[in-house]
């Protein structure tokens, strides 16, 4: 992601919305969504994944519900960096969510997002029953909050509360 790419989401997103982070699995999609003044990002939900237009819907709602301005998408580079099936397929799911839910998105790194989360949560001694109810939204808000950092440190403190509070 680069300045141009997050100067872009910061004027596109709505200002004073929050914004929904995303990780999206096979099976589930972990959700977490920022405060208004997009410092903070917290857990949500996991969606079990069924089929394509549900899983949309869901995310519609939750969109509508909390206001949100804007997705940040964890997108699942290989270690080296490259692309791979899996981020062609997360981009394959923003294209054909975008008739379903025109909101801007800002794909964000995500390689060890769910492995530090599961270290964490082993380290709070989380037992593993509990670990696969969190991990996923969890490691959503680790990419929303790694974002809001990112954004912050290169438009820079002053700039970015500009940008998010219009």
């Amino acid at each position: 992601m680069d300045e141009a790419e997050m100067r872009a989401f910061a004027e596109a997103s709505q200002g004073g919305a929050r914004l929904i982070g995303i990780d999206l699995g096979t099976k589930t999609i972990g959700l977490a969504l920022s405060d208004v003044g997009r410092q903070i990002a917290s857990p949500l939900e996991t969606i079990r994944r069924v089929k394509f237009t549900p899983d949309v819907a869901r995310l519609r709602v939750l969109c509508e519900t909390h206001r949100v301005g804007g997705l940040v998408m964890g997108l699942p580079l290989n270690m080296d960096g490259s692309e791979g099936p899996r981020v062609q397929a997360t981009r394959s799911f923003v294209r054909n969510m975008k008739p379903l839910l025109d909101l801007p998105v800002l794909f964000c790194d995500e390689r060890l997002s769910t492995a530090a989360v599961t270290r964490a949560l082993i380290a709070a001694d989380a037992s593993r029953a509990k670990r696969g109810e969190v991990v996923d939204m969890l490691a959503a808000a680790y990419i929303l909050q790694g974002c809001l950092d990112q954004i912050r440190g290169m438009l820079g403190e002053e700039e970015a509360e500009t940008d998010f509070s219009r």
